[in-house]
């Protein structure tokens, strides 16, 4: 589901895109894939930011990465604070 929403997004087609990502994040939730729950709120925040201008959002789904990757200790934090901070920056341009 995550990889199929990646090629949506890539395609333009970002409803589909979405679409998908919110059902990766069904099945993650279901089968306890923390770390690709982090990565799919992650990629759902970006492209809400990057194609549908939606900062809050967006915002929410990153914050929501960043405390999973944080309880995981992952190094994947990092990046998501700097997604974060564009997504900020984009929102208050």
């Amino acid at each position: 589901m995550h990889q199929l929403a990646g090629i949506y997004a890539d395609q333009g087609e970002v409803a589909k895109a979405i679409a998908f990502y919110e059902q990766s994040l069904e099945l993650e939730e279901k089968i306890g894939n923390v770390r690709g729950k982090a990565a799919t709120f992650a990629m759902l925040g970006l492209l809400l930011a990057d194609k549908k201008g939606d900062f809050d959002k967006a915002l929410n789904y990153l914050q929501q990465s960043l405390d999973i990757f944080q309880h995981l200790r992952s190094p994947d934090a990092k990046t998501v604070r700097r997604i974060i901070a564009e997504v900020q920056r984009m929102a208050d341009g």
